[in-house]
């Protein structure tokens, strides 16, 4: 999997993750939902992203680096 779908499934999951929080714990965990959003918002806009960074720290390949490998 590439590092620009890890990126989109691992929003994905954060957005769920915090739905489920925010219904079953407390209604604060909306802010998690707010901060993803508003990190995937700008991130499409700046091209920075913390989990983009991390990700690839841990050797996740983007999508052109594995085309370059095959």
């Amino acid at each position: 999997m590439s590092l620009e779908r890890c990126i989109i499934a691992f929003g994905g999951f954060m957005v769920l993750l915090s739905v489920v929080l925010t219904v079953t714990v407390s209604p604060y965990f909306v802010w998690l939902t707010v901060f993803v959003g508003a990190n995937l918002f700008q991130s499409a806009f700046t091209g920075f992203c913390p989990a983009a960074i991390v990700m690839k720290k841990m050797g996740i390949k983007t999508a052109a680096e594995i085309a370059l490998s095959k």
